[in-house]
């Protein structure tokens, strides 16, 4: 096979060898794999174009152009990818936490003076900002034996700001 314009015919050679490479070559691997992809272009060019008597010592790929449809592409897929490994660690902190909930109800069950202290430290937590409300069932407040305790505090407040509303405690 005889060849006239050998630069042309390496070009065509090269372009075609590239094409080849790249259509069954991921998008991932070509960015990050260059030196092999650039050896293996260097080899299967060298094939094509001995024949002519021409012989590819090396071949370097400067840039690889991503189209801008491809890169919002990409860039959706590893957002997406991103999302779902964070809903993923976000699924088994929810497990981990319900198997400590469910072995902490277990202890309180055991022990219900534990129960009791860390109800009444619930409270105090919720109570002790400025201005803080804390809606408590009466139910709540007896068992945990601070009727008494909460009735004082609902006259202390109604002495304190004044008002005239009657306070009931049960």
């Amino acid at each position: 096979l005889e060849v006239q314009d050998y630069q042309q015919a390496v070009s065509w050679a090269a372009q075609t060898a590239l094409r080849d490479i790249i259509g069954r070559t991921a998008l991932t691997e070509l960015l990050r794999g260059r030196e092999r992809i650039e050896e293996e272009l260097q080899k299967l060019i060298d094939q094509r174009s001995n024949p002519w008597g021409v012989t590819v010592q090396s071949v370097e790929m400067r840039d690889v152009v991503i189209p801008d449809a491809l890169q919002d592409a990409m860039s959706r897929e590893a957002q997406a990818s991103r999302e779902k490994q964070a809903r993923i660690i976000l699924g088994q902190a929810e497990v981990e936490i319900a198997h400590l909930f469910a072995k902490a109800a277990e202890s309180y069950t055991a022990n219900p003076t534990a129960l009791h202290l860390r109800a009444m430290n619930t409270l105090y937590e919720g109570l002790k900002e400025k201005g803080a409300l804390m809606l408590v069932p009466s139910s709540a407040v007896e068992s945990m034996g601070m009727g008494g305790l909460l009735g004082a505090a609902a006259f202390r407040q109604q002495a304190l700001t004044g008002t005239k509303e009657d306070v009931e405690i049960k």
